[in-house]
C-alpha cells in the first residue's frame, strides 16, 4: 500500500515561522512534523510514499531526500501552482499506481491507528473512508455527520457556531480507491471536502467515516503549534524523542550539556549538542532545539527554540517561539505568544510585548520596547566597531564567515605586499578565528607575521617595531562566550576612527580585493618577540632595574602573561613567586567568581611569603590588579591613585592623563608633588591620544589599564608592573602605608538601559534639570557640578543602548544620593 503526504501548503497563518520554512519542516520536539508522519506510516507497514510539494519544495526534498535514512521510499509530485487537496493527489496519480492508497497531511501530529482505519475501509467496501476525530471546538475544521453504519451523510467546512451539528471533524486522513481520482479533473484546483465529496454523496457513492481513537492535532496556528509541543512532552501522543531521560520528564539529546546548577522543570526536551548554562531555568513545556544555547540565569518557560538559537544571560522568555539561528541577547524579555523569525536578533534589554511577530532577519535595538509586529523594517548595524574593536558572541554575532569577510575587507584597505602582525589569546575560539583571518589576509595579497598565542602588548610592540598594522583576536573580558577582533595601526595603537570608517565602508560594499596566485601573501612565525618585548620594558628609563631584594607574588591569570613573565622577571632583578602559569584554553577569561577566588589566594600568598605586593594580570596582559603587603585586594580606583602618587613622586611633577569619570581626589595627589592632571574622554582612543604628549608621565583609565609613556605600547600591564617595581624598590614605605595616605575614591557608576530613540530626550532632560548647578561640557556627555563640589557625569553610550552615570560626593552616601538623583532624571526620560 502507498501513501500520499500533502506537503505543498504555504502555512500563512503560521508566519513568521513559515516565512522561509515550509510548514512540514516545522520542528515538533526533536524533528520536523512531517518526519513524525513518515515514522507513523512506516510503523503501520507503509513504506512507499509520494510527497506533494509546491511552496519551498526544494527545502523539503533536500531534507528528506529519497527517504533512505528514515527507512521509507519517497517520490515527489511537484505542483507549479496550488491545486487544492484533491488536485494535488490527482497530480500524483502516476506515482500511486492502481492500488488502495492513504492520504495524510504532512503538517499534523497524530498517532491514529492507520491499520485499523484501512481494515474498516475494506470491511465497508468504501470508495473513500474519511478518518474522523472528536474535538471540543470544531469551528476551524470540516464537520461530518454519519449514519448508524458509519456512512457519511453530510459535510460542512469551517462552520459557524450556528451551523455546528456535531463535534466530529475531518482529520484530513483518507483511505481511497484509485477510482476516486476519476472524479477529479487533471490540472484543476479542486478540494476534497468542498468539491469532490459532496458530488460523491450526491451520486450515492460509498463514502464512509471512521471515528478514530488516538491523538490528532492539526498544526495550523501558533496556538495549535504550542499545543502540539506541549502534548508531545506530556506523552499524550505516541511519538519518538531521541536521547535519554536525565530525570522523569526531562529528556536530553546526544551531546547536550546541562550545567549542574541549571534548573529544569519537567516536562522539558533539550536537543542534541545544546548547552544550558549555570543557574538557567528551563520551565515546563519547553523544547530547546539542536545546537542551541541558554545563557546563565536566563529563564525560558513554555517556549520552543528551533535549532542553533542563542538566549543570552538573564533573558526571559515566556510562551515564545524562536526561529532558527535567532538570538535573544542578555537581559531581553519576550512576553507570552511572541514569535521570532529565523536569523533575527533581539537586542540586550529589549522588551517585546505579548503577541508580537518578528519576521525573519530583523534586528531589534538594545533596550527597545516593541509593541507591534515587525514585518518590513530592518536595521543594519550602524557600525562594525564597538569600544574594543569588532566583537560579539562567538558563532552568533562573530562567525568564521564574518571573520573572513571582515579580514578580506581589511586587506583591501591595505596595499598589496603590506604586512599584518597577527596574534590571539590562548582560547580555542580566538585561535580558530585567527586562522581564518590569516587565510583571508593572504588571499588579499597581504603578508602575515603570525605571533600565534601571545600577549596583546607584544603584538602592539611588534606592530610598532615593524611599522605594520596588526590584528588581535581575544575572548571578551569576563564573557567566555564572546570574542573581540582588535585592529591595530602601525604605531601599536587602536585603529583610528577614520580608518575604522574606511574598513566599515569596504565591508558593507563587499568590495574585496582578490590576489592572483603569484600575489598570495606569505605566512611567517617570527622568533624572539618575547625577548624583544622584555628587553624594551626592563631598559625603560635607563639600565636594567636594580630591584634585588624586592619580593613580589605574580598571578599570571592562566593567560598570555605566563609567556612574558619568564623573560621579564629575570631582567627586573626581583624575587618572584609566580602562580597560575598554566595555559588553559578552557578558561579563556576570568569570571567574577574565578577572579575573586584567585585574588583571595593571591592575598594569602603575599602574606605568607612576606612579599611587598601581589600583582594579577588579565588573560591578554593588558590590565593588572594589585594586592598590598597586608594581602588586601586594592580596587581599580585606588590602584590608579597609588600609581599616580608613585609616578608623580618619582618624576617630581609632570602631566598625568585621566578620564573625566575618575575621582577629583587625583588633582590633590598630583598637586602635592608638582604634577598636573589633564582630563580627557573615557574612550581608549581619547586616553591614548592624550598620552602621546611628551610631557605625560602616566595615563590611567581607572579600570586596571595603564599607559606608560616611553614604551610605545598603550595599555600594557607588564609595563605598569615594571614601573611599580622601580618605584617601590626606591622607597622604604610599604604599599599599604602608601595606600593609607591617599584619600578614598567615592566615585559610583550605574548603567541605565536607554532606547536609541530617546537618548536625545534623556540629555535634553538632564540639561533642563540643571537649576543653579554648573554644566561642564566634556568630550563625553555632560558633567554637572554641584555647589558643594560634588559632580555627576551623564554619558550616552555611543555603541550600546545604555546611559552611564558617574557620581562623586564628599562621602559614599553623598555619592549614592547624587547617583540616585540623576538616575531618576534619566529613567524618567526613557519611559
Amino acid at each position: 500500500m502507498k501513501a500520499v503526504v500533502m506537503a505543498g501548503g504555504e502555512g500563512t497563518r503560521l508566519r513568521p515561522m513559515t516565512s522561509n520554512l515550509p510548514k512540514p519542516l516545522l520542528p515538533v520536539g526533536d524533528r520536523p512534523v512531517m518526519e513524525h508522519v513518515l515514522q507513523l506510516l512506516k510503523s503501520h507497514g507503509i513504506h512507499d510514499v509520494v510527497v506533494t510539494v509546491q511552496f519551498l519544495a526544494a527545502l523539503i526534498e533536500n531534507h528528506f531526500g529519497d527517504g533512505t535514512e528514515l527507512g521509507v521510499r519517497l517520490a515527489y509530485a511537484h505542483e507549479d501552482r496550488p491545486l487544492g487537496t484533491a488536485g494535488s493527489v490527482r497530480n500524483a496519480r502516476r506515482a500511486l499506481g492502481e492500488g488502495t492508497f492513504l492520504v495524510v497531511s504532512g503538517d499534523a501530529l497524530t498517532d491514529i491507528d492507520l491499520t485499523r482505519a484501512v481494515q474498516f475501509h475494506r470491511e465497508k467496501g468504501a470508495l473513500v473512508t474519511v478518518c474522523l476525530t472528536r474535538v471540543a471546538d470544531p469551528l476551524e475544521f470540516g464537520i461530518t455527520v454519519l449514519d448508524g453504519e458509519g456512512r457519511v451523510e453530510r459535510f460542512l467546512e469551517k462552520p459557524t457556531w450556528g451551523q455546528v451539528f456535531t463535534d466530529t471533524v475531518n482529520t484530513g486522513i483518507y483511505i481511497m480507491e484509485p477510482a476516486v481520482l476519476d472524479h477529479v479533473r487533471e490540472g484543476e484546483s479542486v478540494d476534497w471536502s468542498k468539491d469532490v465529496f459532496p458530488r460523491l454523496l450526491a451520486e450515492g457513492r460509498p463514502v464512509y467515516g471512521y471515528v478514530a481513537d488516538g491523538y490528532w492535532e492539526d498544526i495550523g496556528s501558533h496556538d495549535s503549534y504550542a499545543a502540539a509541543q506541549a502534548d508531545l512532552l506530556d506523552g499524550k501522543v505516541r511519538a519518538e524523542l531521541a536521547g535519554f531521560d536525565l530525570a522523569p520528564g526531562i529528556r536530553v539529546g546526544e551531546g547536550a550539556e546541562v550545567h549542574p546548577e541549571a534548573v529544569l522543570t519537567a516536562p522539558v526536551y533539550i536537543g542534541p549538542h545544546s548547552r544550558i548554562e549555570a543557574k538557567a531555568e528551563i520551565g515546563p513545556h519547553t523544547v530547546v532545539g539542536r545546537g542551541s544555547v541558554v545563557g546563565a540565569r536566563a529563564v525560558v518557560e513554555r517556549s520552543t527554540l528551533h535549532e542553533n538559537v542563542y538566549v543570552g544571560p538573564g533573558a526571559l522568555l515566556t510562551g515564545s517561539v524562536l526561529g532558527r539561528y535567532s538570538a535573544v541577547m542578555a537581559g531581553a524579555r519576550l512576553e507570552p505568544s511572541v514569535v521570532v523569525g529565523d536569523h533575527s536578533i533581539i537586542g540586550r534589554n529589549a522588551i517585546v510585548a505579548c503577541g508580537v511577530r518578528i519576521y525573519p532577519s530583523k534586528t531589534i535595538d538594545e533596550a527597545a520596547r516593541v509593541n507591534s509586529s515587525v514585518v518590513w523594517e530592518n536595521r543594519a548595524q550602524a557600525s562594525l566597531f564597538g569600544p574594543r574593536g569588532v566583537g560579539g558572541i562567538l558563532n552568533v554575532d562573530v562567525t568564521p564567515e564574518i571573520a573572513v569577510r571582515l579580514s578580506a575587507a581589511y586587506a583591501s584597505t591595505l596595499r598589496k605586499g603590506d604586512t599584518v602582525v597577527l596574534g590571539s589569546d590562548h582560547s580555542r575560539g580566538a585561535r580558530a578565528l585567527a586562522q581564518c583571518i590569516a587565510s583571508a589576509l593572504q588571499t588579499g595579497a597581504v603578508d602575515v607575521r603570525d605571533l600565534r598565542s601571545t600577549a596583546l602588548p607584544v603584538l602592539r610592540q611588534q606592530s610598532l617595531l615593524t611599522a605594520s598594522n596588526g590584528v588581535y583576536v581575544r575572548t571578551a573580558p569576563g564573557e567566555p562566550n564572546s570574542v573581540e577582533i582588535l585592529f591595530v595601526d602601525s604605531t601599536g595603537a587602536d585603529l583610528s576612527e577614520s580608518a575604522q570608517r574606511s574598513l566599515d565602508r569596504v565591508y558593507a560594499r563587499q568590495d574585496y580585493r582578490r590576489a592572483f596566485p603569484g600575489e598570495i601573501g606569505s605566512l611567517i612565525h617570527p622568533a624572539r618577540t618575547l625577548e624583544t618585548y622584555a628587553e624594551a620594558l626592563a631598559g625603560t628609563g635607563g639600565d636594567t632595574l636594580p630591584a634585588a631584594g624586592l619580593k613580589v607574588v605574580v598571578d599570571a591569570g592562566h593567560g598570555a602573561a605566563a609567556h612574558v613573565l619568564p623573560a621579564l622577571l629575570g631582567r627586573l632583578g626581583v624575587e618572584a613567586l609566580v602562580v597560575n602559569t598554566g595555559i588553559k584554553d578552557s578558561r579563556p577569561t576570568e569570571t567574577a567568581e574565578t577572579r575573586a577566588e584567585d585574588l583571595t589566594r593571591l592575598g594569602e600568598l603575599v602574606v605568607s611569603s612576606k612579599a611587598a605586593l601581589g600583582v594579577r594580570f588579565d588573560s591578554v596582559g593588558e590590565r593588572l590588579t594589585l594586592v598590598n603587603d597586608l594581602g588586601d585586594c586594592v580596587n581599580d580606583a585606588q590602584t590608579a591613585l597609588i600609581h599616580l602618587e608613585l609616578a608623580a613622586r618619582w618624576h617630581g611633577g609632570g602631566r598625568i592623563v585621566l578620564p573625566v569619570s575618575m575621582s577629583r581626589a587625583a588633582e590633590g595627589i598630583a598637586a602635592r608633588h608638582g604634577a598636573t592632571v589633564h582630563w580627557t574622554g573615557t574612550s581608549r582612543a581619547a586616553l591614548t591620544k592624550e598620552a602621546a604628549d611628551p610631557a605625560t608621565i602616566l595615563a590611567v583609565d581607572g579600570a586596571g589599564g595603564f599607559i606608560v609613556p616611553g614604551t610605545g605600547v598603550p595599555f600594557d600591564a607588564a609595563a605598569a608592573f615594571t614601573d611599580l617595581v622601580r618605584y617601590l624598590a626606591d622607597l622604604s614605605e610599604s604599599l599599604s602605608r602608601i595606600e593609607s595616605g591617599l584619600p578614598d575614591s567615592h566615585v559610583l557608576c550605574r548603567e541605565i538601559a536607554t532606547p536609541w530613540s530617546v537618548k536625545g530626550a534623556v540629555m535634553r532632560g538632564v540639561a533642563e534639570s540643571l537649576g543653579d548647578r554648573v554644566l561642564d561640557t566634556t568630550s563625553d556627555g555632560v558633567r554637572i557640578v554641584e555647589p558643594d563640589g560634588g559632580w555627576a557625569l551623564v554619558q550616552p553610550d555611543a555603541v550600546h543602548a545604555v546611559t552611564r552615570i558617574w557620581a562623586e560626593g564628599a562621602t559614599r552616601d553623598a555619592s549614592q544620593r547624587l547617583l540616585d538623583q540623576w538616575a531618576e532624571h534619566v529613567e524618567a526620560a526613557t519611559v
